[in-house]
């Protein structure tokens, strides 16, 4: 049987560039695929700020031309094996070398560039993929161009099998340009302009492209995938995605348990074992002597590693920071955000300089070892597609405190105080009292150590490893190419571009973010 093959496209991949969870999932499911026997390969842009340890080892392949409308510009192909899997790096400097990968006023253009080189640089390498797998909205025009561009206009056949499949993995970032793009970069007909095409409220929506012209969706989490049906979730696509339901999958991340072992993780300041949690007291003693607060082992050490925005849940935190803190608790913060709750946190710092210790920044050592040593993660979001700081705690033997949506609600399982069932403290409702009432009945269980450690020592024992979520990606991908037309010379492309502007339902006028979102900060 022939291996299966697979190009995995993502805008950021760890350990290359990394801004959020897309990167963790990017480095880290393409090495479990690749371990199954699947032929994955993964493809990003060279961006400037790529450590030399890396660019040092790359080998140039040669180049091609990308056609932006009148434009044709260089596509630089690099190539570099990492963990076992090759990755091939896109070359165009005025395009990637920039002070930061997003957030650029010509975005646009840039990741039009990134789609079309994406399917250009497949012949230059020599390789057919079945499957291309598209990852947020920075990739979310190539399967409109494949059909547009790609599929049926070359002689040779080798775009017309192959297809495509587009996750979602925060809704809320949707890369929403200006339709003038249409003549000026994108190239295409203006029949694509309509709803169930590329068009949303008058512009560009690349996030809509990936989700009408794929051959399955998927999003990170079960429940998520549920959610994003609802208007409440949609970020006003939900229109688009009932439409799509019967090829939507959630599936939930994983983390790289090798990588996150407490049992030999140099990053702690001590190792320790589900078996053996003396060296989980000891990294809490550590790091409260590191955040200069009191290191003492019966006071509920809660850790927060996030970036500090509504979506989030800070607004709860906010309405009830100064109750929780008027229990016997200690409460470390790492991340940065929005300029209210940095103050919101600096504050509560200087205030109770015993209780809370801030730090507004981004550190990966301190968060790991935040991960390790405290006893309580919280996590009340707004919403959370897939979340990957509640897997990190668990793994880790931090409890998390978490509300119930998203992978959040598919991921921690509510303590149940009768049978010393669960694995994390719950809340349903988005109410800043319920989230304390979670946080108080596990201050309540972690007064009793037995049960304490039972608790500790089932989160522990969780295993959210990237093999559970490689099998269901490689299912899918079988039941994509199961499914194809045997015979016929073009897979079952299941949507294409509309000409007539048909309204869609559930779909408002507000308009969406065009930017990137981090899934995590970590």
């Amino acid at each position: 049987m022939e291996m299966m093959k697979i190009w995995f496209a993502s805008s950021e991949v760890d350990p290359f560039i990394k801004t959020g969870g897309l990167a963790d999932v990017a480095g880290s499911l393409p090495v479990a695929l690749r371990k199954m026997g699947i032929d994955i390969r993964v493809v990003m842009p060279k961006y400037g700020q790529i450590a030399a340890k890396y660019t040092d080892r790359m080998e140039f392949l040669g180049s091609v031309e990308v056609d932006l409308t009148w434009r044709r510009q260089y596509c630089g192909i690099f190539r570099l094996v990492e963990n076992g899997v090759t990755c091939y790096f896109l070359d165009n400097e005025y395009y990637f070398h920039r002070d930061w990968y997003y957030g650029q006023s010509d975005d646009g253009e840039r990741f039009t560039f990134f789609c079309r080189a994406i399917l250009d640089t497949l012949p230059k390498i020599g390789f057919q993929p079945d499957i291309i797998h598209l990852n947020d909205w920075q990739t979310g025009l190539t399967g409109l161009f494949l059909d547009a561009h790609y599929r049926q206009f070359r002689d040779d056949g080798f775009f017309r099998n192959i297809h495509t499949v587009f996750t979602i993995h925060n809704l809320r970032y949707q890369g929403v340009f200006s339709r003038d793009m249409m003549d000026s970069v994108l190239g295409l007909s203006w029949t694509y302009f309509n709803p169930n095409g590329i068009e949303h409220n008058g512009a560009v929506s690349f996030m809509k492209a990936g989700l009408n012209f794929s051959t399955r969706i998927t999003t990170v989490s079960k429940t998520y995938a549920q959610e994003i049906q609802s208007e409440y979730f949609g970020e006003n696509l939900s229109g688009t995605i009932n439409r799509r339901a019967a090829d939507l999958r959630g599936i939930v991340n994983g983390i790289d348990y090798e990588l996150n072992n407490p049992e030999g993780d140099a990053r702690l300041f001590t190792p320790f074992s589900a078996t053996d949690l003396s060296g989980k007291h000891a990294n809490k003693a550590a790091l409260q002597k590191q955040m200069h607060l009191p290191a003492k082992d019966d006071i509920p050490l809660v850790g927060i590693i996030s970036r500090l925005v509504d979506q989030k849940g800070f607004d709860l935190v906010a309405r009830v920071l100064e109750e929780i803190l008027s229990y016997d608790v200690q409460i470390i913060i790492l991340g940065t955000g929005d300029k209210q709750y940095e103050d919101l946190f600096r504050s509560a710092h200087h205030a109770h300089p015993a209780k809370v210790s801030a730090r507004i920044r981004y550190d990966a050592l301190l968060a790991q070892r935040i991960y390790a040593a405290c006893d309580f993660f919280l996590m009340p979001s707004r919403f959370e597609p897939c979340g990957l700081s509640q897997l990190f705690s668990m793994r880790y033997g931090t409890v998390p405190v978490v509300r119930e949506t998203g992978g959040l609600k598919d991921t921690v399982i509510a303590y149940n105080a009768v049978t010393g069932e669960g694995t994390g403290f719950t809340f349903a409702n988005y109410n800043a009292h319920e989230m304390k009432d979670a946080l108080l009945r596990g201050m309540a269980v972690f007064a009793d150590k037995p049960a304490w450690e039972r608790l500790v020592r089932t989160c522990m024992l969780q295993d959210f490893s990237w093999e559970h979520a490689a099998r269901e990606y490689m299912a899918l991908y079988q039941e994509i190419l199961d499914h194809s037309n045997p015979g016929t010379d073009a897979p079952a492309q299941p949507i294409h571009a509309n000409p007539v502007g048909i309204s869609e339902p559930n779909e408002s006028v507000e308009p969406a973010r065009s930017g990137n979102g981090m899934e995590e900060s970590r």
